[in-house]
C-alpha cells in the first residue's frame, strides 16, 4: 500500500486534527514523504520505518511533533528542514540510514528540545570519537543510541518519564510480596502450633495406654501376693490347734 492511501484509511471518520499518532511504516513512497499535510496541527507521533524516503524535505510544519521514527530508510543530510519544521521534537530515530560524516548532523544543533536520538546501523557510528563527537555537537541530547554520556541505559520509555511511575509499582509490589509472605509465615506457624497439639495429643494416648496396662500388671501383682500370702508355705508345719492336743490327751 502507498503512503497515500494509508493516510486516506487513518483518516477515516476523523479529520487531521483528531489524528495525534500517525504510524504508516513499511508502506511504498517515491522517497519523500506523501500525504501529511500542516493540517495535522495535533500530531505527536510520526512514524515512517522502512518506507523508502530518500528526504525528508516534503514534511510540513508540525509544531506539536515530538517524536519522528525514520529508521531503516536511505537518508543521507537533507536534515536542516527538521530544524526549521520540526522545532518542538525531542526524540529523533535515524537508525539504518545512510549518515556517514558528523557533520551531516550538525543541523540537529537547532533542535533545542531533542533529548534523544539513535543512529544504530549508520556508518557514523564506526567512528572512533562518534559518542564524544555527538555528545559535544549536540549538548542539549541526553540519550544516544538509548544510553547518556555516562553510558548509563535509558529507561523502557527512552528517557520520556521520570520513571516515579515505574517506581511506585515496583514498591507497590514489593509491599504486596512482603505481605504475601507474612501471610505464608502465619500459615506455617498455624500449621506447626496444630502438629504440636496433634502430638501431645497422641502422646497422651499413648502415655494413658502405658499407664492403664501398668496399673493392671501392678492389681495382678498384687491379687498374687494374696494368693500367695493366703496358702501354706511348702514344708513348713502346720501349727496345731489346742483342741487336737486335748483329743490327744484324752487318748
Amino acid at each position: 500500500m502507498d503512503m497515500k492511501k494509508r493516510v486516506s484509511l487513518e483518516l477515516r471518520n476523523r479529520t487531521p486534527t483528531d489524528v495525534r499518532e500517525l504510524v504508516l511504516d513499511n508502506c511504498r513512497s517515491s522517497g519523500t514523504i506523501e500525504g501529511i499535510t500542516e493540517e495535522f496541527v495535533n500530531l505527536e507521533l510520526l512514524s515512517l520505518i522502512n518506507v523508502g524516503l530518500v528526504s525528508v524535505s516534503d514534511i510540513p510544519k508540525l509544531d506539536k511533533l515530538n517524536k519522528l521514527e525514520l529508521s531503516d530508510n536511505r537518508i543521507s543530510g537533507g536534515l536542516e528542514v527538521l530544524a526549521e519544521r520540526l522545532v518542538n521534537l525531542t526524540h529523533l530515530n535515524l537508525s539504518g540510514n545512510k549518515f556517514k560524516d558528523i557533520s551531516t548532523l550538525e543541523p540537529l544543533k537547532k533542535l533545542p528540545q531533542l533529548k534523544s536520538l539513535d543512529l544504530f546501523n549508520c556508518e557514523v557510528t564506526n567512528l572512533g570519537d562518534y559518542r564524544e563527537s555527538i555528545f559535544k555537537l549536540l549538548p542539549q541530547l541526553t540519550y544516544l543510541d538509548g544510553y547518556d554520556i555516562d553510558d548509563c541505559e535509558a529507561s523502557d520509555s527512552d528517557g520520556e518519564g521520570d520513571g516515579v511511575e515505574d517506581e511506585e509499582d515496583e514498591e507497590g509490589e514489593s509491599e504486596d510480596f512482603e505481605e504475601e509472605e507474612e501471610e505464608d509465615e502465619e500459615d506455617v506457624v498455624a500449621e506447626e502450633d496444630d502438629e504440636d497439639d496433634s502430638g501431645d495429643d497422641e502422646d497422651g494416648e499413648v502415655n494413658g495406654d502405658v499407664d492403664s496396662e501398668e496399673d493392671e500388671e501392678d492389681e495382678d501383682e498384687e491379687d498374687e501376693d494374696e494368693d500367695e500370702d493366703s496358702s501354706p508355705v511348702k514344708g513348713e508345719k502346720r501349727k496345731r490347734d489346742p483342741e487336737d492336743e486335748d483329743d490327744e490327751d484324752d487318748e
